[in-house]
């Protein structure tokens, strides 16, 4: 789990601020191409790789090869004019071109993903027609095709025809007759696929680490096949100084149904000493299970076996892994078969999050937070939270029942699933870590009793508008909305009617508790009526939270980074 899209029509909280909204359809100046792109700080990221074994350092530079061909190959899923644009783009060397060019890689595409998805490009552009706002199905369905009359077809098909259709790594496409057709990505993508096998198998020739070796070897043979289950496994049991992720994971592109995979890639380092710092919450999964604010009707009794985490520093990102508003860790993969079996890997990038802490969150926290509260913000408290979020993705309900047959919360909940998730795994991770402050087990890592609960509840109201600041088009960003206006009407948070908010610590915990069930309970039962309904009543940006907002104009909304190690690599 990680980030993005559902088709609902809100307005981006900051694209007024920089294009006139008198004429917010009209393509972008260059004057306002770069202040949208200052929006994200620029960063040099950076890893050390110098304990790195020879093959390792030969393996590392074909993966980050690898990675580019991703970027191109995701283009591709995300529209199919993409291509035929970026071909454009850099044929135009006027400063408006230039601008153009710098801001659709920024967002791998002519839509700027923080400003609701709308185009900064003219409706028409080297004779290319460019919507005004990003398809609804990307490029995983055919142009045109209406959401009712897909899922009508999906319906009518047998068991194993309609699995297939909503399957993460096909596409719908029409066949000569007219008629839908499910293709296999290893069809529809088989050149590039055939690329990335074999630096795959380049990459695992020149390392000498096992795991790795194995891995890397599956996955290309995946990607031939279109059968990732094998290489999944491997994924999760990879243990190497040279960490990647590569391959289609996310389904935050498929705004239509959620279903369809987008490729990414992290060529990563491990942190081996942060990772064996985090290991300890692997003994407490089944408890939290146990203990969720949930009907125990609805609780996993076995967990799956414990599931690695690990810290990395990431050397290159592409693809779904490298789009707008970067990934601070990772939640994976998202089959239900290896979530049920093994749960779910955790990936955080901690030269990612400290870079986001000091570009953006710290500067929001003396917007946000009152004089006296903003000595609480806590870096600590801001990465065990993510590394919560990102465990609670794997807890909670995972296999419903619809009509007396199998089912899953993804396929229930539709094009809510992805906001619901993303919200629960914030909250159910933030009663997590004061769950377990309350039992003494993090005494070592964030402490306990009222100073250690001050940092982490301020840490998250403070990030929470971080969150907000990407514009409501992300996923994360929906659920935060939903968190923000929750807790103020509960008493959790309180309002002051200037942009500055605070904990009311006597209810923040109750009110945290009360939201968490209702995100459970609506994926245990796969109500997709409740969650429809708790979005319109939550996802809006209020108007005390908006005069916060308002004075974040200048604080970045995210960052940009430089792979610097990944170019020394590379030459």
């Amino acid at each position: 789990m990680k980030q993005l899209l559902a088709p609902l029509a809100l307005a981006a909280a900051t694209l007024c601020a920089i294009v006139h909204a008198a004429d917010a359809a009209a393509p972008a100046t260059v004057t306002q191409l770069q202040a949208m792109a200052k929006r994200f700080a620029p960063v040099d990221l950076t890893a050390d790789t110098s304990k790195l074994s020879a093959g390792d350092r030969v393996a590392i530079a074909k993966l980050i090869e690898a990675a580019k061909i991703v970027d191109m190959l995701q283009l591709r899923q995300r529209w199919s004019g993409n291509e035929a644009l970026w071909t454009a783009l850099q044929k135009d060397k006027t400063a408006l071109g230039h601008a153009r060019r710098d801001y659709f890689w920024l967002n791998k595409g002519p839509w700027s993903i923080i400003d609701g998805n709308h185009s900064f490009m003219p409706a028409t552009y080297a004779g290319i027609a460019i919507p005004a706002e990003k398809p609804a199905g990307a490029n995983f369905y055919p142009e045109g095709a209406s959401k009712e009359e897909l899922e009508a077809w999906m319906n009518g098909l047998p068991a194993a025809d309609k699995e297939q259709a909503q399957w993460f790594f096909t596409v719908i496409r029409k066949d000569k007759a007219g008629k839908f057709a499910i293709v296999k990505y290893s069809d529809e993508y088989r050149t590039e696929l055939q690329k990335l096998a074999k630096l795959l198998k380049d990459a695992a020739n020149a390392t000498d680490n096992a795991s790795l070796k194995k891995f890397l070897n599956l996955r290309a043979d995946a990607f031939l096949s279109n059968d990732y289950l094998a290489s999944d496994f491997a994924w999760m049991d990879l243990d190497s100084p040279v960490d990647v992720t590569i391959g289609p994971y996310e389904t935050y592109n498929d705004e239509l149904f959620g279903y369809k995979a987008a490729f990414e890639a992290y060529v990563n380092v491990r942190d081996q000493k942060e990772t064996d710092k985090l290991n300890f919450f692997g003994t407490h999964m089944q408890e939290l299970e146990d203990n969720l604010p949930l009907d125990a009707r609805y609780r996993n009794p076995k967990v799956g076996a414990i599931a690695p985490m690990v810290v990395v520093n990431q050397v290159y990102g592409a693809g779904d892994g490298n789009m707008g508003v970067q990934t601070a860790a990772y939640n994976l993969p998202n089959d239900e078969r290896i979530i049920r079996q093994r749960g779910s890997k955790r990936v955080m990038l901690k030269n990612v999050q400290e870079a986001k802490f000091e570009a953006t969150l710290t500067p929001i926290s003396k917007l946000v937070l009152r004089p006296a509260d903003q000595k609480d913000l806590d870096f600590d408290s801001f990465f065990t939270h993510i590394l919560a979020h990102e465990i609670m993705h794997g807890l909670g309900p995972h296999a419903t029942t619809q009509n007396g047959q199998p089912s899953t919360p993804r396929q229930d909940l539709k094009d809510t699933y992805s906001t619901i998730e993303e919200a629960k795994a914030d909250v159910t991770g933030l009663w997590a870590l004061a769950y377990m402050m309350d039992k003494g087990q993090l005494k070592e890592s964030l402490g306990q009793g009222a100073a250690a609960e001050r940092k982490l509840y301020n840490t998250y109201l403070a990030s929470g508008f971080r969150t907000l600041h990407f514009g409501l088009t992300d996923s994360h960003a929906r659920g935060m909305a939903i968190q923000m206006n929750y807790l103020l009407d509960k008493g959790g948070f309180v309002s002051h009617g200037d942009g500055t908010f605070s904990v009311d610590f006597a209810k923040i915990k109750g009110a945290v508790a009360d939201l968490d069930r209702e995100f459970l309970t609506i994926e245990a039962t796969g109500d997709y009526a409740r969650a429809q309904d708790l979005m319109k009543r939550y996802v809006v940006i209020r108007p005390d939270v908006q005069k916060a907002l308002d004075h974040m104009k200048s604080v970045p909304n995210d960052i940009r980074p430089s792979f610097t190690t990944a170019a020394k690599l590379v030459r």
